[in-house]
Protein backbone atom coordinates (compact mmCIF):
# COMPACT_ATOMS: atom_id res chain seq x y z
CA UNK A 1 0.00 0.00 0.00
CA UNK A 2 1.49 3.34 -0.63
CA UNK A 3 1.99 6.39 1.48
CA UNK A 4 1.19 9.45 -0.46
CA UNK A 5 2.49 12.81 -0.10
CA UNK A 6 3.17 16.09 -2.13
CA UNK A 7 5.65 19.22 -0.73
CA UNK A 8 4.60 22.66 -1.00
CA UNK A 9 4.38 24.37 -4.49
CA UNK A 10 7.29 24.48 -6.25
CA UNK A 11 6.85 22.50 -9.43
CA UNK A 12 8.80 20.22 -11.21
CA UNK A 13 12.79 20.54 -11.18
CA UNK A 14 14.71 20.48 -14.62
CA UNK A 15 17.88 18.33 -14.19
CA UNK A 16 19.50 21.50 -13.63
CA UNK A 17 17.89 23.55 -10.97
CA UNK A 18 17.65 19.93 -8.98
CA UNK A 19 21.67 19.47 -8.66
CA UNK A 20 21.66 21.46 -5.53
CA UNK A 21 18.88 19.57 -3.49
CA UNK A 22 20.14 16.08 -5.36
CA UNK A 23 23.93 17.64 -3.38
CA UNK A 24 22.08 18.10 -0.31
CA UNK A 25 20.30 14.77 -0.06
CA UNK A 26 23.51 13.21 -0.79
CA UNK A 27 25.10 15.05 1.95
CA UNK A 28 22.26 13.74 3.98
CA UNK A 29 22.44 10.45 3.82
CA UNK A 30 24.98 7.39 3.55
CA UNK A 31 25.93 6.07 0.06
CA UNK A 32 23.39 4.34 -1.95
CA UNK A 33 20.17 5.86 0.10
CA UNK A 34 19.64 8.26 -2.80
CA UNK A 35 19.17 6.73 -6.39
CA UNK A 36 19.42 8.77 -9.12
CA UNK A 37 20.36 5.96 -11.97
CA UNK A 38 17.47 5.42 -14.28
CA UNK A 39 17.31 1.60 -13.82
CA UNK A 40 17.19 2.34 -10.00
CA UNK A 41 14.41 4.52 -10.59
CA UNK A 42 12.28 1.90 -12.55
CA UNK A 43 10.69 0.22 -10.04
CA UNK A 44 9.38 3.45 -8.03
CA UNK A 45 7.77 4.89 -11.30
CA UNK A 46 4.05 3.64 -10.34
CA UNK A 47 2.64 1.31 -7.73
CA UNK A 48 0.14 -1.60 -8.96
CA UNK A 49 -1.60 0.46 -10.60
CA UNK A 50 0.98 -0.03 -13.95
CA UNK A 51 -1.11 1.46 -16.22
CA UNK A 52 0.16 5.25 -15.13
CA UNK A 53 3.77 5.65 -14.74
CA UNK A 54 6.20 9.04 -13.68
CA UNK A 55 9.88 8.66 -13.39
CA UNK A 56 11.12 10.43 -10.10
CA UNK A 57 13.65 12.86 -9.76
CA UNK A 58 15.23 10.50 -7.02
CA UNK A 59 14.16 7.92 -4.81
CA UNK A 60 15.15 8.30 -1.07
CA UNK A 61 15.50 5.26 1.51
CA UNK A 62 15.59 7.01 5.18
CA UNK A 63 16.45 4.19 8.07
CA UNK A 64 15.45 6.43 11.08
CA UNK A 65 12.31 8.82 11.96
CA UNK A 66 15.10 11.76 12.21
CA UNK A 67 16.22 11.34 8.39
CA UNK A 68 12.46 11.46 7.24
CA UNK A 69 12.09 14.58 8.93
CA UNK A 70 15.80 16.07 7.54
CA UNK A 71 14.57 15.08 4.02
CA UNK A 72 11.06 16.93 4.05
CA UNK A 73 13.10 19.93 5.30
CA UNK A 74 15.25 19.71 2.60
CA UNK A 75 12.66 19.37 -0.03
CA UNK A 76 10.25 22.21 1.59
CA UNK A 77 13.74 24.64 1.18
CA UNK A 78 13.82 23.81 -2.08
CA UNK A 79 10.43 23.67 -2.92
CA UNK A 80 10.80 19.85 -4.32
CA UNK A 81 7.64 18.05 -4.43
CA UNK A 82 7.65 14.44 -2.91
CA UNK A 83 5.83 10.97 -2.40
CA UNK A 84 6.55 9.29 0.35
CA UNK A 85 5.99 5.08 -0.31
CA UNK A 86 5.09 1.96 1.89
CA UNK A 87 5.12 -1.33 -0.14
CA UNK A 88 3.53 -0.26 -3.58
CA UNK A 89 0.60 -2.20 -3.55
CA UNK A 90 -2.18 0.40 -4.17
CA UNK A 91 -4.02 -0.48 -6.93
CA UNK A 92 -5.35 3.47 -7.12
CA UNK A 93 -2.07 5.34 -8.54
CA UNK A 94 -1.26 6.50 -4.39
CA UNK A 95 2.34 5.98 -4.72
CA UNK A 96 2.90 7.36 -8.69
CA UNK A 97 5.70 10.22 -8.16
CA UNK A 98 5.18 14.20 -8.90
CA UNK A 99 6.76 15.25 -12.32
CA UNK A 100 9.81 16.16 -11.24
CA UNK A 101 10.23 15.07 -7.55
CA UNK A 102 11.15 12.22 -5.13
CA UNK A 103 10.01 9.31 -3.53
CA UNK A 104 10.94 8.56 -0.18
CA UNK A 105 10.70 5.26 0.81
CA UNK A 106 9.39 3.92 4.29
CA UNK A 107 10.24 0.33 3.93
CA UNK A 108 13.24 0.42 6.24
CA UNK A 109 11.34 2.17 9.02
CA UNK A 110 10.32 -1.16 10.32
CA UNK A 111 10.45 -1.45 14.27
CA UNK A 112 7.55 -2.35 16.70
CA UNK A 113 8.99 0.18 19.17
CA UNK A 114 6.44 -1.09 21.87
CA UNK A 115 3.43 -3.38 22.17
CA UNK A 116 1.41 -3.40 25.67
CA UNK A 117 -1.04 -6.21 25.61
CA UNK A 118 -2.19 -4.42 29.01
CA UNK A 119 -3.21 -1.77 26.98
CA UNK A 120 -3.81 -3.65 24.34
CA UNK A 121 -2.14 -1.61 22.03
CA UNK A 122 1.39 -1.20 20.05
CA UNK A 123 3.22 1.36 18.71
CA UNK A 124 5.03 0.74 15.30
CA UNK A 125 6.59 2.96 12.66
CA UNK A 126 4.88 3.06 9.30
CA UNK A 127 7.27 0.21 7.36
CA UNK A 128 6.15 -2.30 9.59
CA UNK A 129 4.21 -4.32 7.25
CA UNK A 130 0.32 -4.78 8.34
CA UNK A 131 0.28 -8.96 9.21
CA UNK A 132 3.71 -8.30 11.50
CA UNK A 133 1.86 -6.69 14.17
CA UNK A 134 -0.85 -9.39 14.74
CA UNK A 135 2.57 -11.93 14.50
CA UNK A 136 4.18 -9.88 17.61
CA UNK A 137 1.09 -9.56 19.37
CA UNK A 138 -0.57 -13.49 19.13
CA UNK A 139 1.53 -14.89 22.19
CA UNK A 140 -1.05 -12.34 24.18
CA UNK A 141 -3.93 -13.24 22.37
CA UNK A 142 -4.67 -10.44 20.43
CA UNK A 143 -4.31 -8.83 17.03
CA UNK A 144 -4.55 -5.98 14.80
CA UNK A 145 -8.24 -6.19 13.28
CA UNK A 146 -7.52 -4.43 10.03
CA UNK A 147 -6.65 -6.31 6.87
CA UNK A 148 -6.47 -4.66 3.43
CA UNK A 149 -6.42 -8.41 2.07
CA UNK A 150 -2.71 -7.67 1.28
CA UNK A 151 -1.11 -7.59 4.73
CA UNK A 152 1.59 -10.06 4.03
CA UNK A 153 2.79 -6.87 2.06
CA UNK A 154 1.00 -3.44 2.60
CA UNK A 155 2.37 -1.12 5.13
CA UNK A 156 1.04 0.51 8.27
CA UNK A 157 1.59 4.37 6.95
CA UNK A 158 0.11 3.03 3.52
CA UNK A 159 -2.84 1.55 5.68
CA UNK A 160 -3.21 5.01 6.78
CA UNK A 161 -2.97 7.49 3.99
CA UNK A 162 -5.80 5.60 2.49
CA UNK A 163 -8.02 4.54 5.40
CA UNK A 164 -7.97 0.73 4.14
CA UNK A 165 -10.82 -1.30 4.41
CA UNK A 166 -11.05 -4.64 3.53
CA UNK A 167 -12.86 -7.92 4.74
CA UNK A 168 -12.65 -7.55 8.24
CA UNK A 169 -13.86 -4.09 8.33
CA UNK A 170 -18.03 -5.23 8.41
CA UNK A 171 -17.11 -6.13 12.18
CA UNK A 172 -14.12 -4.28 12.87
CA UNK A 173 -14.45 -0.95 11.28
CA UNK A 174 -11.86 0.87 8.71
CA UNK A 175 -8.55 1.88 9.75
CA UNK A 176 -9.07 4.50 11.36
CA UNK A 177 -11.21 2.79 14.25
CA UNK A 178 -8.11 1.50 15.17
CA UNK A 179 -5.71 4.50 15.40
CA UNK A 180 -5.30 6.18 18.45
CA UNK A 181 -2.27 8.18 18.33
CA UNK A 182 0.10 9.61 15.44
CA UNK A 183 3.52 11.19 15.34
CA UNK A 184 4.08 13.33 12.49
CA UNK A 185 6.17 15.37 10.41
CA UNK A 186 4.27 18.23 8.43
CA UNK A 187 5.34 19.42 4.85
CA UNK A 188 7.01 22.08 6.11
CA UNK A 189 9.22 19.83 8.31
CA UNK A 190 7.41 19.91 11.80
CA UNK A 191 6.39 17.34 13.86
CA UNK A 192 3.72 17.11 15.59
CA UNK A 193 1.53 14.45 17.77
CA UNK A 194 -1.67 13.79 17.21
CA UNK A 195 -4.25 11.43 19.77
CA UNK A 196 -2.51 9.44 22.36
CA UNK A 197 -3.15 5.82 23.66
CA UNK A 198 -6.35 6.04 25.08
CA UNK A 199 -9.95 5.37 22.95
CA UNK A 200 -11.18 8.44 24.58
CA UNK A 201 -10.38 12.03 22.64
CA UNK A 202 -10.60 15.57 23.70
CA UNK A 203 -11.45 18.13 21.07
CA UNK A 204 -11.34 17.50 17.25
CA UNK A 205 -10.53 14.21 16.31
CA UNK A 206 -7.16 15.22 13.98
CA UNK A 207 -5.83 11.38 14.24
CA UNK A 208 -9.12 10.62 12.40
CA UNK A 209 -9.27 13.68 9.82
CA UNK A 210 -5.22 12.59 8.96
CA UNK A 211 -6.24 8.95 8.94
CA UNK A 212 -7.36 8.30 5.19
CA UNK A 213 -5.50 12.05 3.95
CA UNK A 214 -3.53 9.88 1.20
CA UNK A 215 -0.51 11.79 3.16
CA UNK A 216 -1.40 15.00 1.98
CA UNK A 217 -1.06 16.28 5.54
CA UNK A 218 2.11 14.57 6.38
CA UNK A 219 4.03 11.96 6.87
CA UNK A 220 3.30 9.25 10.05
CA UNK A 221 6.59 8.53 11.52
CA UNK A 222 4.93 6.77 14.81
CA UNK A 223 1.33 4.81 14.64
CA UNK A 224 0.16 3.81 17.94
CA UNK A 225 -2.71 0.92 17.35
CA UNK A 226 -5.36 -0.33 18.69
CA UNK A 227 -5.20 -4.26 19.19
CA UNK A 228 -8.13 -6.89 19.86
CA UNK A 229 -9.11 -9.90 21.28
CA UNK A 230 -7.72 -12.70 18.86
CA UNK A 231 -11.51 -14.90 18.62
CA UNK A 232 -11.60 -17.98 20.03
CA UNK A 233 -12.84 -20.07 16.98
CA UNK A 234 -13.99 -19.42 13.30
CA UNK A 235 -16.46 -21.30 11.15
CA UNK A 236 -16.73 -20.74 7.54
CA UNK A 237 -19.63 -21.26 5.68
CA UNK A 238 -20.15 -21.21 2.24
CA UNK A 239 -24.35 -20.66 0.86
CA UNK A 240 -25.75 -20.47 -2.40
CA UNK A 241 -28.58 -17.76 -2.71
CA UNK A 242 -30.48 -17.23 -6.06
CA UNK A 243 -30.15 -13.17 -6.03
CA UNK A 244 -28.01 -10.70 -4.28
CA UNK A 245 -31.24 -9.47 -2.69
CA UNK A 246 -31.57 -12.59 -0.91
CA UNK A 247 -28.36 -13.10 0.13
CA UNK A 248 -28.18 -9.46 1.76
CA UNK A 249 -31.55 -10.31 3.78
CA UNK A 250 -30.10 -13.53 4.90
CA UNK A 251 -26.44 -11.36 6.22
CA UNK A 252 -29.07 -9.40 8.04
CA UNK A 253 -30.16 -12.09 10.14
CA UNK A 254 -27.08 -13.93 10.42
CA UNK A 255 -25.78 -10.56 11.96
CA UNK A 256 -28.77 -9.97 13.98
CA UNK A 257 -28.42 -13.35 15.73
CA UNK A 258 -24.45 -12.17 15.99
CA UNK A 259 -23.75 -15.37 14.30
CA UNK A 260 -21.83 -13.46 11.42
CA UNK A 261 -19.04 -12.00 12.55
CA UNK A 262 -16.10 -11.90 10.91
CA UNK A 263 -15.36 -11.58 6.90
CA UNK A 264 -18.09 -11.93 4.60
CA UNK A 265 -17.45 -12.46 0.36
CA UNK A 266 -19.61 -12.48 -2.37
CA UNK A 267 -19.16 -13.88 -5.78
CA UNK A 268 -21.89 -12.82 -8.54
CA UNK A 269 -20.64 -16.00 -10.76
CA UNK A 270 -20.24 -19.45 -9.21
CA UNK A 271 -16.96 -20.62 -9.10
CA UNK A 272 -16.60 -23.31 -10.63
CA UNK A 273 -16.89 -26.67 -9.59
CA UNK A 274 -19.58 -25.82 -7.49
CA UNK A 275 -23.07 -26.00 -8.31
CA UNK A 276 -25.85 -23.55 -8.36
CA UNK A 277 -28.51 -23.85 -6.38
CA UNK A 278 -31.72 -25.80 -7.14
Amino acid sequence: MAHVMTAPPGGAQTAAAARPFLAALEQTLPPGRVLTRPAELIPYESDALTAYRERPLAVVLPETQDEVVTVVRLCHRHGVPFVARGSGTSLSGGSLPVPGGIVIGLNRLNRIVRLDPQQRLAVVEPGVVNLAISQAAAPYGLYYAPDPSSQPVCTIGGNIAFNSGGAHCLKYGMTSNHILGLKVVLPDGEVITLGGESLETVGPDLVGLFVGCEGLFGIALEVTVRLVPRPERYRTVLAAYRSLAAAGGACRGWWRRACCRAPLKSWTRWPSPLPKPP
